[in-house]
């Protein structure tokens, strides 16, 4: 930027203080204002605001561009419209070179010459612009100053390791099909990064452009868009966890969503007919596999793979009977998901209706923009505008109508986006090049209110595959596109679904299996690749049809190893589901980076484990013909989580792998609460609740908060409406253990009675004694397994102390 002096209007309660300490004599500087939450700058170049909008964050908006003229902003995406509506206590404060805008412990210090901006967290700067952001005829930039040993997240979806500093990546959502160990450029990119020194920087810009992590310059943190929106959050964190969750709430958490997408879904490309829906439901009920879902792909709606795309209604020829067999599958609590794209085939029954609706988006002429792709000849829905909007809405109120329950929005990127395609957003024409990576997030946005309107007592299902910071809000799950059915498909799934997580996309998540290729099954590769879906936010093996991606067309001894995970993922439902509910709270993962609990230096740049909640460590088996699984643990006490063989943490162990383990480990003093024998999710019973508990006398105490809802109330974070079990372990001077159990909350439905049965794992031998609530009691001990277990009933409002000697 131009270094110039200007002469500032100051507000009347800051010039009367300066007056006093200066004797009415101004220095020659620019002209603020603090208007709300915001302060205005002023200058002959760039006039800008810099907003608090809490959450530890900062938002910067150019209002003019290099040349002083009026610059017109597209609306914000990243952040929710509600984002700076409360009125906080902010502080202003001018030295003779800088303007220091202070809430609470974070404030950002404008220098008045270069008008660049220094971020400081409890008085120590953290993060410096450098060349600031800035407007030309180039497009819009944004450059800050990396340190020396600085690390970064970022980028979203690609395959570049876990510290993406040193790598410069295209921002345009582009799908990869096929990708294996290396990829730049992705269906889910995000134009922000996150950093070793506990802050996060959001590009708050839509176009196509490119994120520079130091590549260029090493010590250079640089966002370049076409165009678009001038503004970035600065998201200010005391540790990474806490910066995590400053970035998920400034953007908008994740609703809770239905308890059934933890449940396990049959998918392919795809089902091509209503009976073959009907009779792999029938071989998962009669093979002893819990499902929930069943999703179908493009043959729903064309009995081809290309002409099709676009009808928008069911193949009558091959689903004769659609709510029929919706009803059948609801009946026996399996829920319908349904593919759609944006995509709208010239062929298409809706092609003249489209046309005649102005839903389509347009070229120069104002005519709908054609081009050919894979499918066919097509033009592609306008998400942007109202006319397009309510077309697309339509059919899906229809098919909602039918007992369709989940949105499958496939092709988002858009996959093929011409630069120069209009779109109309808010009575402004634009540019693909200007919104393309909002595309999907705009569609998402549109189908997640249009539900929420028409199904008021439903909780959304979206399932997407691109979309844009801040998409978590609509409900969006996102998966990680056509990956490669192979060992390197399988080795990079753990970093794409920890560089989302921590940007608020908590339910990242691949085909299960792999999606892309392979002649030949390969039975270690799918169960391994199940194993770790087991531990994953959606539960989901998809892929071409070539190779059957359901364990029910497997022989033994896939299929019994399938069958026991499966079913391994149904009995932790009540801790899954907790974990959402976390998520829900706080903009806590589901599926956490090791350096979130155990410190930025040692594990930020991990990606071979994963917290799967606060108590289980995961490290996915990721090569074939292994016998032993080497995994480098963090301090502490750690146990096998299927043998409960104890491991001292701190070093690098090797785990004995065998067909049907796989290596999960659980932090000594972690709870768990698990549900035993579930086929489907609504079975789940909250009056039965298996509370796990392992031991170790090196933890003198530990806590866990188990959270609880009717699992259906579509707003029971908004409205308080669950209820909270604190759980409490404490070891004393004898070594004797205590367990409690308080609670807090309630909501409409929830039991009067509990049955909680304890089993506490580590135990090295038989209790001598135990007592409830002072009272001895019998219990159940296995000698081999070393567990107690201990059941008890209790009212959800009672107080439940529990001492083993």
């Amino acid at each position: 930027m131009t270094k110039r002096h200007k002469r500032f209007t100051l507000p009347a309660t800051l010039l009367s203080a300066l007056a006093l300490t200066s004797g009415g004599v101004f220095a020659d500087v620019e002209k603020f204002s603090l208007q709300g939450n915001a302060l205005h700058i002023d200058t002959n170049t760039n006039d800008f605001t810099v907003t608090v909008i809490g959450n530890n964050s900062f938002q910067v908006t150019f209002l003019t561009n290099d040349s002083g003229k009026p610059y017109v902003n597209l609306p914000s995406m990243a952040l929710p419209d509600d984002a700076a509506s409360n009125k906080l206590d902010i502080n202003v404060s001018e030295t003779p070179n800088s303007i220091t805008l202070t809430y609470k412990d974070i404030s950002a210090s404008i220098d008045k010459q270069s008008h660049l901006i220094s971020y400081a967290l409890n008085s120590e700067v953290v993060a410096k612009e450098r060349g600031g952001l800035s407007i030309s005829d180039e497009g819009v930039r944004l450059s800050f100053t990396l340190d020396e040993k600085e690390k970064l997240y970022g980028g979203g979806q690609r395959v570049l390791g876990m510290d993406r500093r040193g790598h410069s990546m295209p921002l345009y959502n582009k799908a990869h099909y096929g990708y294996t160990t290396s990829s730049n450029q992705m269906y889910f990119g995000l134009s922000a990064v996150m950093s070793s020194k506990n802050y996060s920087v959001l590009f708050d810009n839509t176009a196509s452009g490119e994120l520079d992590i130091g590549k260029t310059n090493g010590d250079e943190l640089l966002f370049k868009a076409q165009g678009g929106r001038a503004s970035y959050i600065m998201v200010l964190g005391e540790n990474l966890e806490d910066t995590v969750t400053n970035t998920v709430a400034v953007t908008g958490k994740q609703p809770l969503p239905p308890r059934w997408l933890l449940g396990n879904f049959a998918s392919r490309f795809g089902y091509k007919s209503q009976n073959e829906v009907m009779d792999v439901i029938d071989a998962f009920n009669t093979q002893d596999i819990p499902v929930d879902a069943v999703v179908l792909d493009l043959y729903w709606f064309g009995k081809d793979i290309k002409g099709h795309m676009g009808n928008l209604s069911w193949d009558a020829g091959t689903f004769p009977e659609p709510e029929k067999m919706i009803s059948e599958l609801r009946a026996q609590d399996v829920k319908t998901v349904l593919i759609t794209e944006p995509f709208i085939l010239t062929t298409s029954k809706q092609w003249e209706s489209a046309v005649a609706n102005n839903a389509l988006a347009q070229n120069d002429n104002g005519a709908p923009y054609t081009f050919d792709f894979y499918f066919g000849n097509t033009g592609i829905v306008d998400v942007f505008s109202e006319a397009g909007q309510d077309w697309f809405w339509q059919y899906y109120e229809k098919l909602a109508a039918q007992g369709v329950a989940g949105w499958w929005g496939d092709l988002g990127e858009p996959e093929v986006h011409p630069d120069d395609i209009q779109h109309m957003w808010q009575s402004t024409k634009v540019s693909g090049a200007e919104v393309h990576n909002a595309y999907g997030h705009q569609w998402a946005k549109t189908l997640y209110n249009n539900l929420t309107a028409l199904q008021p007592d439903t909780r959304p299902f979206v399932l997407m595959r691109s979309g844009f910071l801040g998409s978590q809000r609509y409900g969006m799950v996102p998966w990680t596109g056509d990956v490669s059915r192979s060992w390197g498909g399988l080795k990079p799934q753990v970093e794409l679904a920890l560089q989302m997580s921590v940007f608020g996309m908590a339910y990242t998540h691949s085909d299960l299996g792999g999606f892309a290729g392979g002649e030949i099954f390969d039975p270690e590769l799918y169960t391994r690749w199940l194993q770790f879906g087991t531990f994953s936010p959606v539960f989901r093996p998809h892929a071409q049809d070539n190779i059957a991606p359901e364990p029910i067309f497997h022989a033994d001894p896939v299929k019994s190893i399938a069958r026991k995970f499966i079913q391994l993922r149904y009995d932790m439902l009540p801790y899954n589901y907790s974990l959402a509910f976390e998520n829900a709270l706080y903009g806590t993962p589901l599926m956490r980076p090791l350096a979130m609990a155990y410190g930025e230096r040692d594990w930020f740049e991990n990606a071979d484990s994963y917290l799967w909640g606060d108590g289980l460590l995961v490290s996915p088996v990721t090569s074939a013909n292994q016998t032993v699984w080497p995994t480098k643990l963090p301090e502490g006490v750690w146990f096998d989580f299927f043998s409960d063989t104890k491991y001292q943490g701190g070093q690098t162990v090797n785990y004995p792998l065998s067909q049907d383990n796989f290596p999960v480990w659980v932090k000594a003093g972690s709870f768990m609460p698990m549900a035993d024998g579930l086929s489907r999710t609504e079975q789940f019973d909250a009056r039965k609740i298996e509370m796990h508990y392992w031991h170790d006398n090196s933890v003198n105490s530990s806590s866990y908060t188990y959270y609880e809802d009717d699992g259906k109330n579509p707003a029971p974070v908004k409205k308080g409406l669950y209820t909270k079990l604190l759980l409490n372990a404490s070891v004393d001077d004898k070594a004797a253990l205590t367990l409690t159990l308080d609670s807090e909350g309630s909501y409409i439905g929830m039991p009067k009675q509990r049955d909680i049965t304890y089993i506490v794992h580590g135990l090295s031998e038989k209790p001598q004694s135990v007592s409830l609530d002072g009272r001895s009691v019998p219990v159940m001990w296995d000698e081999k397994g070393k567990t107690l277990s201990l059941a008890i009933s209790c009212d959800y409002q009672q107080s439940v102390k529990v001492v083993i000697m």
